[in-house]
Protein backbone atom coordinates (compact mmCIF):
# COMPACT_ATOMS: atom_id res chain seq x y z
CA UNK A 1 0.00 0.00 0.00
CA UNK A 2 1.13 3.19 -0.96
CA UNK A 3 0.58 7.20 -1.14
CA UNK A 4 1.64 7.64 -4.74
CA UNK A 5 -1.96 7.15 -6.14
CA UNK A 6 -3.12 10.19 -3.84
CA UNK A 7 -0.49 12.28 -3.93
CA UNK A 8 -0.25 12.16 -7.89
CA UNK A 9 -4.29 13.11 -7.24
CA UNK A 10 -3.59 16.13 -4.99
CA UNK A 11 -0.82 16.86 -7.37
CA UNK A 12 -2.58 17.08 -11.04
CA UNK A 13 -5.89 18.68 -9.02
CA UNK A 14 -3.61 21.40 -7.89
CA UNK A 15 -2.35 21.87 -11.57
CA UNK A 16 -6.10 21.48 -12.91
CA UNK A 17 -7.06 24.61 -10.77
CA UNK A 18 -3.92 26.30 -12.00
CA UNK A 19 -5.29 25.92 -15.38
CA UNK A 20 -8.79 27.27 -14.17
CA UNK A 21 -7.25 30.03 -12.21
CA UNK A 22 -5.42 31.22 -15.19
CA UNK A 23 -8.48 31.03 -17.45
CA UNK A 24 -10.79 32.95 -15.32
CA UNK A 25 -8.04 35.32 -14.89
CA UNK A 26 -7.69 35.98 -18.46
CA UNK A 27 -12.04 36.01 -18.46
CA UNK A 28 -12.18 40.05 -19.81
CA UNK A 29 -8.53 39.02 -22.26
CA UNK A 30 -9.53 40.20 -25.61
CA UNK A 31 -8.33 37.66 -27.91
CA UNK A 32 -7.66 35.19 -24.90
CA UNK A 33 -8.14 31.56 -25.73
CA UNK A 34 -9.09 29.06 -22.61
CA UNK A 35 -6.92 25.79 -21.58
CA UNK A 36 -7.77 23.12 -21.07
CA UNK A 37 -5.83 20.14 -18.39
CA UNK A 38 -6.05 16.98 -19.95
CA UNK A 39 -5.27 13.84 -17.39
CA UNK A 40 -3.63 10.32 -18.05
CA UNK A 41 -3.25 7.33 -16.07
CA UNK A 42 -0.46 6.06 -15.14
CA UNK A 43 0.25 1.64 -14.64
CA UNK A 44 3.66 0.14 -13.47
CA UNK A 45 5.11 -2.29 -15.93
CA UNK A 46 7.93 -4.49 -15.48
CA UNK A 47 11.40 -4.20 -18.20
CA UNK A 48 10.20 -7.40 -20.12
CA UNK A 49 6.55 -5.53 -20.48
CA UNK A 50 4.93 -8.83 -18.59
CA UNK A 51 3.87 -8.00 -15.60
CA UNK A 52 0.10 -8.36 -14.98
CA UNK A 53 -0.39 -5.79 -11.92
CA UNK A 54 -3.40 -4.17 -13.14
CA UNK A 55 -3.80 -1.36 -10.34
CA UNK A 56 -2.41 2.08 -11.41
CA UNK A 57 -0.52 4.18 -9.73
CA UNK A 58 -1.94 6.94 -9.98
CA UNK A 59 -2.29 9.84 -12.73
CA UNK A 60 -0.45 12.61 -14.71
CA UNK A 61 -0.84 15.25 -16.91
CA UNK A 62 -0.93 14.74 -20.49
CA UNK A 63 -1.31 18.35 -21.43
CA UNK A 64 -2.48 21.33 -21.12
CA UNK A 65 -4.63 22.17 -24.68
CA UNK A 66 -5.73 25.46 -25.46
CA UNK A 67 -9.50 25.71 -26.83
CA UNK A 68 -9.28 27.77 -29.80
CA UNK A 69 -12.96 28.47 -30.52
CA UNK A 70 -14.18 31.63 -31.98
CA UNK A 71 -14.88 34.47 -28.92
CA UNK A 72 -17.58 36.81 -29.13
CA UNK A 73 -17.27 39.48 -30.93
CA UNK A 74 -17.84 43.33 -29.24
CA UNK A 75 -17.95 46.69 -31.05
CA UNK A 76 -15.64 49.44 -29.78
CA UNK A 77 -15.43 53.29 -30.84
CA UNK A 78 -11.65 52.50 -32.55
CA UNK A 79 -11.75 51.59 -35.78
CA UNK A 80 -8.11 49.93 -36.16
CA UNK A 81 -9.40 47.44 -33.28
CA UNK A 82 -9.98 44.46 -35.60
CA UNK A 83 -12.27 41.10 -34.68
CA UNK A 84 -11.02 38.15 -36.90
CA UNK A 85 -14.73 36.35 -37.39
CA UNK A 86 -13.46 32.97 -38.22
CA UNK A 87 -9.88 31.27 -38.60
CA UNK A 88 -6.34 33.13 -38.76
CA UNK A 89 -4.23 35.02 -36.63
CA UNK A 90 -2.73 38.53 -36.96
CA UNK A 91 1.44 38.24 -37.74
CA UNK A 92 3.29 40.34 -36.18
CA UNK A 93 7.46 41.35 -36.67
CA UNK A 94 9.21 41.43 -32.76
CA UNK A 95 11.92 43.84 -32.53
CA UNK A 96 14.58 41.02 -32.71
CA UNK A 97 12.92 40.32 -36.19
CA UNK A 98 10.43 36.88 -35.07
CA UNK A 99 7.22 36.44 -35.96
CA UNK A 100 4.49 36.19 -33.54
CA UNK A 101 0.82 35.28 -34.08
CA UNK A 102 -1.82 36.86 -31.88
CA UNK A 103 -5.86 36.67 -32.18
CA UNK A 104 -5.98 40.63 -30.08
CA UNK A 105 -6.62 43.02 -32.44
CA UNK A 106 -5.80 46.10 -30.22
CA UNK A 107 -3.76 48.06 -32.36
CA UNK A 108 -2.37 51.82 -32.78
CA UNK A 109 -0.14 54.09 -34.66
CA UNK A 110 3.30 54.30 -33.03
CA UNK A 111 5.40 57.65 -34.14
CA UNK A 112 6.51 56.41 -37.45
CA UNK A 113 2.73 55.30 -38.43
CA UNK A 114 3.35 51.69 -38.14
CA UNK A 115 0.68 50.04 -37.07
CA UNK A 116 1.47 48.08 -33.22
CA UNK A 117 0.33 46.28 -30.83
CA UNK A 118 0.38 47.08 -27.05
CA UNK A 119 3.53 44.92 -27.22
CA UNK A 120 4.92 47.23 -29.86
CA UNK A 121 5.11 44.40 -32.15
CA UNK A 122 4.47 45.43 -36.31
CA UNK A 123 1.27 44.22 -37.89
CA UNK A 124 2.16 42.76 -41.35
CA UNK A 125 0.64 42.92 -44.40
CA UNK A 126 1.42 44.07 -48.08
CA UNK A 127 1.32 48.06 -49.37
CA UNK A 128 -0.86 48.44 -52.03
CA UNK A 129 -1.54 51.10 -54.50
CA UNK A 130 -4.28 53.79 -54.99
CA UNK A 131 -6.25 50.90 -57.22
CA UNK A 132 -5.75 48.65 -54.79
CA UNK A 133 -3.06 46.25 -56.61
CA UNK A 134 -0.12 45.07 -54.38
CA UNK A 135 3.02 47.48 -54.35
CA UNK A 136 4.84 45.87 -51.94
CA UNK A 137 6.10 42.25 -50.64
CA UNK A 138 3.42 40.39 -48.19
CA UNK A 139 4.27 39.84 -44.88
CA UNK A 140 6.07 43.47 -44.29
CA UNK A 141 5.29 46.02 -41.63
CA UNK A 142 1.94 47.62 -42.12
CA UNK A 143 2.55 51.91 -41.97
CA UNK A 144 -0.04 54.43 -42.27
CA UNK A 145 1.22 57.84 -43.07
CA UNK A 146 -0.46 60.88 -42.80
CA UNK A 147 -0.28 62.41 -46.36
CA UNK A 148 -3.15 64.35 -47.96
CA UNK A 149 -5.54 63.78 -50.91
CA UNK A 150 -4.69 66.41 -53.85
CA UNK A 151 -7.36 67.99 -55.74
CA UNK A 152 -8.81 66.86 -58.72
CA UNK A 153 -10.46 68.88 -61.16
CA UNK A 154 -13.55 69.07 -62.75
CA UNK A 155 -14.13 67.25 -66.28
CA UNK A 156 -17.05 65.03 -66.84
CA UNK A 157 -19.93 66.17 -64.95
CA UNK A 158 -23.09 64.05 -65.30
CA UNK A 159 -26.82 65.17 -64.68
CA UNK A 160 -29.98 63.35 -64.00
CA UNK A 161 -32.98 65.44 -63.12
CA UNK A 162 -36.49 65.58 -64.28
CA UNK A 163 -38.04 68.84 -65.44
CA UNK A 164 -41.92 69.18 -65.31
CA UNK A 165 -43.52 68.81 -68.44
CA UNK A 166 -46.28 70.86 -67.42
CA UNK A 167 -44.07 74.01 -66.45
CA UNK A 168 -45.63 77.02 -68.55
CA UNK A 169 -43.16 79.30 -70.91
CA UNK A 170 -42.33 82.16 -69.16
CA UNK A 171 -43.57 85.04 -70.88
CA UNK A 172 -40.29 87.24 -70.76
CA UNK A 173 -38.50 86.27 -73.98
CA UNK A 174 -35.21 86.89 -71.98
CA UNK A 175 -33.35 85.45 -69.38
CA UNK A 176 -32.75 87.78 -65.95
CA UNK A 177 -30.73 85.39 -63.49
CA UNK A 178 -32.06 87.90 -60.74
CA UNK A 179 -35.95 87.14 -61.55
CA UNK A 180 -37.23 83.81 -60.99
CA UNK A 181 -40.15 84.36 -63.69
CA UNK A 182 -38.00 84.30 -66.32
CA UNK A 183 -37.01 80.91 -65.92
CA UNK A 184 -38.18 77.95 -65.01
CA UNK A 185 -35.92 76.12 -62.48
CA UNK A 186 -32.24 76.22 -61.08
CA UNK A 187 -29.87 73.92 -59.47
CA UNK A 188 -26.05 74.65 -57.76
CA UNK A 189 -23.05 72.78 -57.94
CA UNK A 190 -19.80 73.56 -56.72
CA UNK A 191 -16.36 72.73 -59.35
CA UNK A 192 -13.18 72.45 -58.57
CA UNK A 193 -9.93 73.48 -60.83
CA UNK A 194 -6.76 72.59 -60.98
CA UNK A 195 -5.73 74.14 -57.56
CA UNK A 196 -8.73 72.90 -55.71
CA UNK A 197 -10.08 76.59 -55.90
CA UNK A 198 -14.10 75.67 -55.53
CA UNK A 199 -16.37 77.41 -58.31
CA UNK A 200 -19.80 78.08 -57.26
CA UNK A 201 -21.94 76.81 -60.99
CA UNK A 202 -25.55 77.39 -61.17
CA UNK A 203 -28.10 75.81 -63.62
CA UNK A 204 -30.93 77.45 -65.03
CA UNK A 205 -33.51 75.62 -67.15
CA UNK A 206 -36.03 77.96 -69.28
CA UNK A 207 -38.99 76.32 -71.09
CA UNK A 208 -38.79 78.00 -74.63
CA UNK A 209 -41.22 75.29 -76.11
CA UNK A 210 -44.44 72.94 -75.28
CA UNK A 211 -44.75 69.94 -76.31
CA UNK A 212 -46.73 68.84 -79.55
CA UNK A 213 -48.91 65.84 -80.41
CA UNK A 214 -48.35 64.23 -84.33
CA UNK A 215 -50.81 65.24 -86.63
CA UNK A 216 -50.53 63.28 -89.98
CA UNK A 217 -52.73 65.16 -91.42
CA UNK A 218 -50.72 68.68 -91.42
CA UNK A 219 -48.85 69.69 -94.85
CA UNK A 220 -46.52 68.48 -94.27
CA UNK A 221 -47.60 66.09 -91.49
CA UNK A 222 -46.55 66.89 -88.20
CA UNK A 223 -44.37 64.92 -85.94
CA UNK A 224 -44.76 64.41 -82.59
CA UNK A 225 -42.37 66.10 -79.79
CA UNK A 226 -41.00 66.72 -76.62
CA UNK A 227 -41.03 70.40 -75.39
CA UNK A 228 -38.09 72.32 -75.73
CA UNK A 229 -35.63 74.01 -72.82
CA UNK A 230 -32.30 76.11 -72.70
CA UNK A 231 -29.90 75.97 -70.03
CA UNK A 232 -27.72 78.54 -68.93
CA UNK A 233 -24.65 78.68 -66.73
CA UNK A 234 -23.10 80.72 -64.52
CA UNK A 235 -20.16 80.62 -62.30
CA UNK A 236 -20.15 82.71 -59.36
CA UNK A 237 -16.75 81.66 -57.69
CA UNK A 238 -15.81 83.35 -54.60
CA UNK A 239 -17.27 86.70 -55.77
CA UNK A 240 -20.91 88.09 -55.44
CA UNK A 241 -20.83 88.58 -59.20
CA UNK A 242 -22.08 86.68 -61.74
CA UNK A 243 -19.71 85.80 -64.44
CA UNK A 244 -22.18 84.58 -67.27
CA UNK A 245 -20.93 81.77 -69.49
CA UNK A 246 -21.71 83.19 -73.08
CA UNK A 247 -19.52 85.19 -75.44
CA UNK A 248 -19.68 88.99 -75.22
CA UNK A 249 -20.85 88.78 -71.74
CA UNK A 250 -24.77 88.51 -73.40
CA UNK A 251 -26.85 85.70 -71.58
CA UNK A 252 -26.51 82.42 -73.97
CA UNK A 253 -27.83 79.37 -73.60
CA UNK A 254 -24.93 76.76 -73.20
CA UNK A 255 -27.27 74.19 -74.36
CA UNK A 256 -30.44 73.67 -75.91
CA UNK A 257 -32.71 70.16 -75.01
CA UNK A 258 -35.29 68.90 -77.27
CA UNK A 259 -36.74 66.10 -75.57
CA UNK A 260 -38.43 63.15 -77.26
CA UNK A 261 -42.49 62.35 -76.96
CA UNK A 262 -41.95 60.04 -74.20
CA UNK A 263 -39.85 62.40 -72.04
CA UNK A 264 -36.51 61.19 -72.44
CA UNK A 265 -33.41 62.25 -74.78
CA UNK A 266 -30.63 60.52 -76.66
CA UNK A 267 -27.95 58.66 -75.15
CA UNK A 268 -24.73 60.74 -74.71
CA UNK A 269 -26.83 64.13 -74.71
CA UNK A 270 -24.15 66.87 -73.79
CA UNK A 271 -24.89 70.37 -72.85
CA UNK A 272 -22.71 71.70 -75.08
CA UNK A 273 -21.38 70.48 -79.16
CA UNK A 274 -17.30 71.31 -77.25
CA UNK A 275 -15.68 71.21 -73.76
CA UNK A 276 -16.81 74.10 -71.73
CA UNK A 277 -14.49 76.94 -70.08
CA UNK A 278 -16.03 77.43 -66.49
CA UNK A 279 -14.28 80.76 -65.17
CA UNK A 280 -11.89 80.25 -61.96
CA UNK A 281 -12.17 80.05 -58.90
CA UNK A 282 -9.68 82.75 -56.41
CA UNK A 283 -6.58 81.16 -58.77
CA UNK A 284 -8.25 83.32 -61.51
CA UNK A 285 -7.54 80.29 -63.87
CA UNK A 286 -10.47 78.64 -65.95
CA UNK A 287 -11.45 75.22 -65.73
CA UNK A 288 -11.47 74.10 -69.13
CA UNK A 289 -12.70 70.74 -70.68
CA UNK A 290 -15.22 70.23 -69.27
CA UNK A 291 -18.12 68.12 -70.77
CA UNK A 292 -21.84 67.97 -69.22
CA UNK A 293 -23.79 64.72 -70.00
CA UNK A 294 -27.43 65.39 -69.51
CA UNK A 295 -28.20 61.86 -70.58
CA UNK A 296 -30.49 61.58 -67.01
CA UNK A 297 -32.46 64.16 -68.09
CA UNK A 298 -36.35 63.51 -68.44
CA UNK A 299 -39.39 65.34 -69.01
CA UNK A 300 -42.31 63.94 -67.12
CA UNK A 301 -45.20 65.64 -65.66
CA UNK A 302 -44.26 65.96 -62.15
CA UNK A 303 -42.42 67.85 -59.57
CA UNK A 304 -38.26 69.02 -60.38
CA UNK A 305 -36.20 67.06 -59.12
CA UNK A 306 -32.34 66.78 -59.07
CA UNK A 307 -31.42 63.32 -58.00
CA UNK A 308 -27.60 63.18 -58.96
CA UNK A 309 -24.88 65.99 -59.88
CA UNK A 310 -21.58 64.39 -60.16
CA UNK A 311 -18.20 64.75 -61.51
CA UNK A 312 -17.04 68.49 -60.56
CA UNK A 313 -14.35 67.20 -58.98
CA UNK A 314 -12.93 67.75 -55.46
CA UNK A 315 -10.73 70.16 -53.60
CA UNK A 316 -7.75 69.18 -51.55
CA UNK A 317 -8.36 67.10 -48.51
CA UNK A 318 -6.61 66.19 -45.01
CA UNK A 319 -6.42 62.90 -43.19
CA UNK A 320 -9.40 61.88 -41.71
CA UNK A 321 -9.05 59.00 -40.31
CA UNK A 322 -8.16 54.99 -41.21
CA UNK A 323 -10.69 52.32 -41.74
CA UNK A 324 -10.11 48.52 -42.28
CA UNK A 325 -12.60 46.79 -44.42
CA UNK A 326 -14.00 42.76 -44.10
CA UNK A 327 -10.97 41.70 -46.68
CA UNK A 328 -8.52 43.70 -44.69
CA UNK A 329 -7.76 45.95 -47.01
CA UNK A 330 -6.37 49.76 -44.88
CA UNK A 331 -8.42 52.79 -46.17
CA UNK A 332 -7.79 56.22 -45.45
CA UNK A 333 -10.42 58.91 -45.42
CA UNK A 334 -9.44 62.18 -45.91
CA UNK A 335 -11.91 65.75 -45.40
CA UNK A 336 -12.86 65.91 -48.80
CA UNK A 337 -14.79 62.70 -48.83
CA UNK A 338 -12.27 60.93 -50.79
CA UNK A 339 -10.75 57.31 -49.97
CA UNK A 340 -7.97 55.33 -50.95
CA UNK A 341 -6.35 51.71 -50.64
CA UNK A 342 -3.13 52.09 -48.32
CA UNK A 343 -2.43 48.36 -47.18
CA UNK A 344 -3.66 44.97 -46.83
CA UNK A 345 -4.21 43.12 -43.34
CA UNK A 346 -2.72 39.85 -44.06
CA UNK A 347 -3.96 36.63 -41.80
CA UNK A 348 -1.50 33.16 -40.65
CA UNK A 349 -2.79 29.72 -39.88
CA UNK A 350 -1.48 26.27 -38.62
CA UNK A 351 -2.32 22.48 -39.42
CA UNK A 352 -2.06 21.96 -35.75
CA UNK A 353 -3.30 24.94 -33.25
CA UNK A 354 -2.64 22.89 -30.03
CA UNK A 355 1.25 22.88 -31.03
CA UNK A 356 1.41 26.80 -30.56
CA UNK A 357 3.50 28.11 -27.88
CA UNK A 358 2.00 30.80 -25.44
CA UNK A 359 4.70 33.49 -25.10
CA UNK A 360 2.61 35.98 -22.99
CA UNK A 361 1.01 39.18 -24.45
CA UNK A 362 -1.89 37.71 -25.98
CA UNK A 363 0.26 35.99 -28.42
CA UNK A 364 1.74 32.57 -29.64
CA UNK A 365 4.84 31.33 -32.01
CA UNK A 366 5.37 28.56 -34.05
CA UNK A 367 7.03 25.08 -32.83
CA UNK A 368 7.77 22.00 -34.43
CA UNK A 369 4.77 20.57 -32.72
CA UNK A 370 2.24 23.39 -34.73
CA UNK A 371 4.25 23.14 -38.47
CA UNK A 372 5.43 25.99 -40.43
CA UNK A 373 2.29 28.42 -41.38
CA UNK A 374 0.78 28.53 -43.88
CA UNK A 375 1.05 31.07 -46.48
CA UNK A 376 -0.04 34.67 -45.61
CA UNK A 377 -3.51 35.71 -46.76
CA UNK A 378 -6.26 38.14 -47.39
CA UNK A 379 -9.01 37.79 -44.94
CA UNK A 380 -12.06 35.71 -46.26
CA UNK A 381 -9.58 33.94 -48.69
CA UNK A 382 -9.32 30.42 -48.54
CA UNK A 383 -9.74 29.05 -44.84
CA UNK A 384 -9.13 32.82 -43.27
CA UNK A 385 -12.04 34.33 -42.03
CA UNK A 386 -13.33 37.66 -42.18
CA UNK A 387 -11.97 40.99 -40.26
CA UNK A 388 -14.43 42.97 -38.59
CA UNK A 389 -13.00 47.07 -38.11
CA UNK A 390 -13.91 48.57 -34.78
CA UNK A 391 -14.37 45.75 -32.99
CA UNK A 392 -12.70 42.98 -30.90
CA UNK A 393 -13.00 39.71 -30.08
CA UNK A 394 -13.63 38.50 -26.40
CA UNK A 395 -11.61 35.83 -24.89
CA UNK A 396 -13.59 32.41 -25.17
CA UNK A 397 -13.62 31.38 -21.62
CA UNK A 398 -17.15 30.20 -20.46
CA UNK A 399 -16.90 31.80 -16.66
CA UNK A 400 -20.00 30.23 -15.64
CA UNK A 401 -18.51 26.76 -16.38
CA UNK A 402 -14.71 27.60 -15.12
CA UNK A 403 -16.53 28.38 -11.52
CA UNK A 404 -18.29 24.66 -11.70
CA UNK A 405 -14.75 23.19 -12.99
CA UNK A 406 -13.39 25.01 -9.42
CA UNK A 407 -15.75 22.88 -7.04
CA UNK A 408 -15.17 19.45 -9.28
CA UNK A 409 -10.98 20.37 -8.95
CA UNK A 410 -11.56 21.19 -5.53
CA UNK A 411 -13.97 18.16 -4.35
CA UNK A 412 -11.18 16.08 -6.14
CA UNK A 413 -8.39 17.47 -4.68
CA UNK A 414 -10.62 16.86 -1.01
CA UNK A 415 -10.79 13.15 -2.26
CA UNK A 416 -7.20 12.59 -2.95
CA UNK A 417 -6.36 13.87 0.18
CA UNK A 418 -8.67 11.69 2.31
CA UNK A 419 -6.91 9.09 0.31
CA UNK A 420 -3.83 9.65 1.88
CA UNK A 421 -5.56 10.21 4.83
CA UNK A 422 -6.89 6.62 4.84
CA UNK A 423 -3.33 5.28 3.92
CA UNK A 424 -1.63 6.83 6.55
CA UNK A 425 -4.79 5.54 9.28
CA UNK A 426 -3.90 1.95 7.71
CA UNK A 427 -0.05 2.52 8.20
CA UNK A 428 -0.75 3.82 11.79
CA UNK A 429 -2.43 0.62 12.15
CA UNK A 430 0.06 -1.82 11.06
CA UNK A 431 2.45 -0.02 13.56
CA UNK A 432 0.38 -0.59 16.36
CA UNK A 433 -0.02 -4.14 15.96
CA UNK A 434 1.74 -6.00 19.18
Amino acid sequence: MGFQQGLSGLNISSKSLEVIGNNVANANTYGAKAARAEFADMYAASLSGGGNNNIGIGARIGAVAQQFTQGNITTTANTLDLAINGRGFFALTTAQGETVYSRNGQFKRDKDGFLVNNEKHQLLGQALDAAGSPAGPAGSPIQLTNDSSAPQAASKISMTANVDASAQVPVNPTIDFTDASTYNFVTSQTVYGDNGAPVAVNYYFRKVADAVAADPAAIPPVAAAGGQWEVYMTADGNTNAASVLSSGGVPAPVGTLTFDPDGGLPPNTFLSTGALSIPGGLNGQPITGVTINVSGLTEYAGSYAVTDLSGGGYAQGNLSDFIVESDGTVMARYTNGQSKAIARVQLADFKNLNGLQPIGGNEWKATSASGEPLPLGAPGSGVYGLLQSGALEESNVDLTGELVNMIVAQRAYQANAQTIKTEDQVLQTLVNLR
